[in-house]
């Protein structure tokens, strides 16, 4: 009772924090609500590259197309912003996850390198598909619609819609870990042969579980697209060069195949980053790129995973989806 009591009042604690967080440091609000974004990247990263095993280089195109389809639907529809926004980040959501449903027939076949290959070269080709796209802005780039309030409003209004979002997404996740779809997809990850050989449907598994990501990907597509408030083809949209490497690196460095691994990745990775933008002006990408080596070379199971090693009482399974 004491260690349930002991749960309850951490997360009772950690949700005022998020709701005072904003009002109490209001000069960090844009890096808190990318902190989400962040958050959002490696949990959806995870689904398929920790409790899948099947590394995607390409989910940046449920992103970008996240993206695009809510702010074509902005632009076209003429409703008013709040429920232009609504129904286009919706409609980002459910497009993201049909491609994926539908690409998910032909390159969910390939395995290991091949199929990380492929989906890298997915992101690339949306990248240059929608540079050359007039009707999205091509290489010009598309700007959204202005949010209709005062700074400060456009500030809270994305950080507490981003905050959900990221809550939506690890709650739905812990669920799905729990169930017998989320031991199919770990069994698919420890021996796809032997999985299908009992009787799993792995083509299926392997679709939803991909669908799912994209989902929550097209969703924070749409809302990172209006909060930037431009969309470039290959420095927003499909910047498999930043948010694409991000995804992988940050649920790396926090634990692959874990439920708050990802997390805590997300937030010493996002953190670090802001500190050498801060004070390392000039030479913040070599910095990263050292942090990169630096979480291969000395994190290979990531932080969790290491801990779990280490403190298998404490930080074991049983502990982590509590």
């Amino acid at each position: 009772m004491k260690g349930r009591a002991a749960r309850y009042a951490a997360v009772a604690g950690a949700g005022l924090l998020v709701l005072a967080a904003p009002f109490l440091a209001p000069a960090f609000v844009t890096q808190f609500t990318f902190l989400w974004l962040m958050i959002v990247f490696a949990l959806t990263w995870d689904l398929m590259g920790g409790q899948l095993g099947y590394n995607s280089f390409g989910n940046i195109l449920f992103f970008g197309i996240g993206a695009y389809a809510c702010a074509v639907f902005q632009r076209d529809s003429g409703l008013g912003y709040y429920e232009a926004l609504a129904i286009g980040a919706a409609l980002g959501g459910v497009l993201a996850a049909a491609a994926a449903a539908f690409l998910g027939l032909g390159i969910l076949g390939l395995r290991g390198h091949y199929f990380a290959i492929g989906t890298l070269g997915l992101g690339i080709a949306a990248g240059e598909i929608a540079g050359g796209w007039d009707y999205v802005g091509a290489g010009s780039g598309m700007t959204v619609p202005l949010f209709p309030g005062a700074l400060a409003a456009r500030s809270l209004f994305f950080y507490f819609t981003l905050a959900a979002l990221a809550l939506a997404t690890f709650l739905t996740l812990r669920w799905l870990y729990g169930t017998r779809f989320g031991l199919a997809l770990n069994a698919v990850r420890d021996d796809e042969d032997k999985a299908e050989a009992m009787g799993l449907y792995t083509a299926r598994l392997k679709t939803a579980a991909w669908s799912l990501s994209a989902f929550f990907l097209g969703i924070s597509g749409a809302l990172a697209g209006n909060l930037i408030g431009f969309i470039d083809p290959r420095d927003v949209a499909f910047a498999g060069a930043t948010y694409g490497v991000w995804m992988v690196l940050m649920a790396i460095l926090g634990g692959k195949g874990t439920l708050w691994g990802p997390v805590i990745g997300a937030a010493v990775f996002h953190i670090t980053q802001e500190i050498f933008w801060t004070y390392l002006l000039g030479w913040q990408r070599v910095a990263l790129g050292l942090l990169i080596v630096a979480i291969v070379v000395f994190f290979p199971q990531g932080i969790l995973g290491t801990l779990r090693e280490k403190f298998p009482g404490r930080f074991g399974s049983k502990a982590e989806v509590q």
